[in-house]
């Protein structure tokens, strides 16, 4: 009986943490560039009470054993790298990766950085930057005087001056690409680092082979779909229910056995 009360509070916490999750999910379904989380588990060790295999007084092999399993742990909470609704902004510093890629962005410290959230500005030396004023990589900046600024599907940014009807490129927006994106490790402020898991970054240009192409004016949203999420909630909620339920089950066994004892 103590055996399914433990097993059951491994249950109770999978699930609890699984809601975590969600909720973490839900509260970001409006921020950009953000990916949901997803909980995975795996089950506990199990305690062999006859080995799968072992031969009866008649010389006879078991086809199977008795094992009883102990319980549910979290095995990883992972990122999921499915795109988001594209929305557009009509904000020429406000780009979309369309595919594969990340933007860099240099920290206060000196590393790089990774975002997939486009809404970038300038900050007061024309340098594009993040919300945060962290500097896009490599840095681009506008000059003051422009009056109209295009960032093409490549990258490519160029601006137009007064008394100049051609347009001067100023810079290029470079891409990173990772061989295990969801090896990366999340910093927040929509930012994730690179790590051993997820392997260094590959650089390039946007629209080259393995990286996405940029639209200017647009920016990607989160993918977080709210029916998958609420429909997840209600499944964590009641598989938490289901395990209180187990608790409460083998507690009335003990003191019925306690009764029974006495």
């Amino acid at each position: 009986m103590m055996r399914a009360l433990w097993t059951a509070s491994t249950g109770m916490g999978a699930q609890q943490l699984k809601i975590d999750v969600i909720s973490n999910n839900l509260a970001n379904v409006n921020t950009v560039g953000y990916k949901r989380s997803r909980a995975d588990f795996q089950d506990l060790l199990y305690q062999t009470l006859r080995a799968p295999g072992t031969r009866n007084a008649a010389g006879q092999e078991s086809p199977g054993g008795i094992q009883l399993g102990l319980g549910v742990r979290t095995s990883q909470i992972q990122k999921v790298f499915i795109a988001g609704d594209i929305q557009q902004t009509q904000n020429e510093l406000d780009l979309a990766i369309e595919g594969d890629g990340f933007f860099q962005v240099l920290l206060p410290n000196g590393e790089t950085a990774y975002t997939r959230a486009g809404n970038f500005r300038r900050n007061a030396e024309g340098a594009m930057v993040t919300a945060d004023g962290y500097v896009v990589q490599p840095e681009i900046t506008i000059p003051t005087d422009a009056t109209d600024v295009t960032i093409g599907q490549d990258g490519t940014v160029s601006v137009i001056r007064p008394g100049n009807a051609e347009a001067e490129e100023i810079g290029t927006v470079e891409l990173a690409r990772f061989a295990n994106p969801a090896g990366l490790r999340s910093i927040g402020r929509n930012m994730m680092m690179e790590t051993t898991s997820s392997g260094d970054a590959v650089l390039g240009t946007a629209g080259d082979e393995g990286f996405g192409t940029l639209a200017q004016g647009f920016i990607e949203m989160s993918n977080v779909n709210l029916v998958e999420e609420m429909v997840n909630m209600i499944v964590g909620q009641r598989a938490y229910e289901i395990s209180s339920r187990v608790i409460t089950t083998a507690d009335e066994m003990l003191q019925a056995a306690g009764r029974v004892v006495g």
